[in-house]
């Protein structure tokens, strides 16, 4: 009976959070408004009115920010060029993170390489402190030239990873099967530029020039339809009480958008940890046996 009891007390929680969303008000990004520089001294900067971050890394130091709000469920958007010619051993991170040794996070990182190599995009989800979920992609276009939009799409269901609104990655919540799912820690915007020449680029045996730097990361047209948590309010959103704006909180792919998933993960896909069978003798995690297309 207390089982069922608390099963229905969930169910009311979940459609609490959900209607508060739907309940909110829109909320433009800006810069100014909605991020924090953290660390990094002048090497980060935010130009054009809020409309414009950059960051920047040299000899001596790194430089990031992160949101002044934290979400519980949400798509958020980005549109980020990254560091040019030779980024050999920098990374780009964009993610999304609780706090503590437990912590939830949903990552974007970007892999330098010398000039005219790809960029490596690596990407993970952690919940309850564990992560090794690495999946690794080649992109299918210079993302130095522009800005291109990485997204993630976070619900109860899944995560939705998308570079230029094509999914590259889902996630998929199978707590049923004993799967941890970062469903229950508010989680902050991060990003951050740094050195890391001693993984990041062939294991480390390429090594970041520092006669190229200042390295440079540009950051526009930020975008969350999100819940905003606060102690005060669990969540209320960032979008207009709108079908399209709200559309994250069921998102899933139809059948283009599997077949688009399928394509990147076919021809782009350079590292799975589902096919890792060298790393996990014992047998691959349960949540590998599911298609990766669905």
């Amino acid at each position: 009976m207390s089982f069922v009891r608390s099963r229905k007390l969930s169910s009311m929680l979940l459609f609490t959070l959900l209607f508060a969303c739907l309940m909110g008000a829109s909320k433009g990004g800006n810069f100014f408004q909605d991020f924090d520089i953290t660390w990094g001294d002048q090497r980060a900067k935010i130009l054009n009115g809020g409309q414009l971050l950059t960051l920047s890394l040299d000899k001596a130091s790194g430089s990031g920010f992160q949101s002044k709000n934290e979400y519980l469920f949400g798509r958020i958007d980005m549109q980020i060029k990254l560091v040019a010619g030779n980024s050999a051993g920098t990374v780009t991170a964009y993610y999304l993170s609780s706090q503590g040794s437990t912590h939830d996070e949903i990552d974007f990182e970007f892999l330098g390489n010398a000039t005219g190599e790809p960029y490596i995009l690596h990407t993970n989800v952690f919940s309850q402190g564990k992560g090794n979920r690495e999946q690794q992609f080649y992109l299918w276009f210079d993302p130095t030239k522009a800005f291109h939009t990485y997204s993630i799409v976070w619900n109860q269901q899944r995560i939705i990873f998308l570079v230029d609104n094509i999914p590259i990655r889902v996630f998929h919540n199978l707590e049923s099967i004993g799967v941890p799912f970062p469903n229950k820690q508010a989680m902050r915007i991060h990003s951050s530029l740094w050195n890391a020449d001693d993984w990041a680029t062939r294991g480390g045996l390429v090594k970041t020039d520092w006669t190229q730097a200042p390295f440079t990361a540009s950051y526009r047209n930020f975008k969350a339809n999100a819940c905003i948590w606060s102690s005060a309010s669990p969540c209320t959103s960032t979008s207009p009480n709108s079908v399209q704006d709200n559309a994250w909180q069921v998102q899933a792919l139809d059948a283009p958008g599997r077949n688009r998933l399928r394509w990147v993960q076919q021809k782009y896909m350079i590292y799975n940890y589902c096919t890792d069978l060298k790393r996990f003798p014992q047998g691959l995690p349960p949540e590998c046996k599911r298609s990766r297309f669905l």
